[in-house]
């Protein structure tokens, strides 16, 4: 005889419940990652946006999360390979803020560059001017001097010709820049024409 005896029926009945219960696990896990498509949109758009961070100079001006960002990306095809859909979903989401960041990052650095090269160029500029009235620039003579007296502007000036001056004049109705000769400048009185 034993010492501890068990109760006919209780352990199989234990069994038979954990039984179903594993079917019933078993069944959720199939179910839940027959329920999550393949993340390719993500995908294709996480490695889009490394190229672009690429293209933007994120290499140069912003290498770690341009790291991050391809490491994420590598794990997430990793992913993808091993049939984990919403593992891979989420990496590709990380990877591609990871190269958005990197991507806004290198063209900030991209513009300050462009700016520091722009502000150089203003500095040298202003040396030259700087330097450049120690020696006496020659008035260009196309343009009057500022203290020109009007007689001599107008010797410049060729007077109109004679054709302009003797111009018909437009058609009734139309622009007409000058008055024309004919008409009177006196106010009609008492209805007369």
């Amino acid at each position: 005889m034993h010492i501890f005896s068990r109760p006919p029926g209780r352990f199989k009945r234990i069994g038979r419940a954990s039984g179903g219960l594993t079917l019933v696990v078993a069944l959720l896990a199939l179910a839940g990652c027959a329920s999550v498509p393949p993340p390719d949109a993500s995908m294709n758009q996480a490695q889009a946006l490394l190229q672009s961070a690429r293209d933007a100079g994120a290499a140069d001006y912003d290498p770690v999360d341009l790291g991050f960002a391809q490491a994420k990306f590598q794990q997430a095809q990793a992913a993808m390979a091993a049939r984990k859909y919403a593992d891979a979903a989420n990496l590709a989401e990380e990877a591609r803020a990871d190269a958005e960041l990197a991507r806004t990052r290198a063209q900030l650095g991209s513009a300050r560059a462009q700016i520091q090269a722009k502000v150089d160029e203003n500095t040298r500029l202003r040396q030259q001017t700087e330097q450049a009235p120690a020696q006496p620039a020659p008035a260009p003579a196309a343009t009057p001097a500022s203290g020109s007296s009007a007689p001599e502007t107008l010797q410049d000036m060729p007077a109109p010709s004679s054709s302009v001056l003797s111009a018909p004049l437009p058609q009734e109705g139309g622009f007409q820049p000058v008055p024309a000769p004919a008409q009177s400048t006196q106010p009609n009185q008492g209805g007369q024409r």
